[in-house]
């Protein structure tokens, strides 16, 4: 179920590129780039089981189990692939060069 959220992910990152100047790697890298998304499973994953409804534990189960699969991904993704798919301007501005 998680992979195929980051699928619909990816999907949705590609519908919002086409009217960028960005290139095939560096709309790759944008993909990769929102792959960890924790903030909104944290935020909303206790909801269920605070309103006391009987799926609260799974619920929260799963939206751990998608930080702790979803993070290390793209932060790892992130750190391996910048430096091939970015462009120097890019990259300068990234880094605040």
């Amino acid at each position: 179920m998680i992979f195929i959220a980051l699928v619909f992910r990816s999907i949705g990152v590609l519908i919002c590129l086409p009217g960028t100047n960005l290139n095939r790697k560096e709309k790759l890298f944008c993909i990769i780039a929102y792959l960890p998304k924790a903030t909104v499973q944290a935020a909303i994953g206790s909801v269920p089981l605070a309103m006391g409804l009987d799926c609260g534990q799974i619920v929260l189960s799963v939206a751990v189990l998608a930080i702790l699969i979803t993070a290390p991904i793209g932060a790892l993704g992130m750190d391996f692939t910048y430096k091939n798919l970015l462009s120097k301007d890019i990259k300068e501005k990234a880094i605040g060069s």
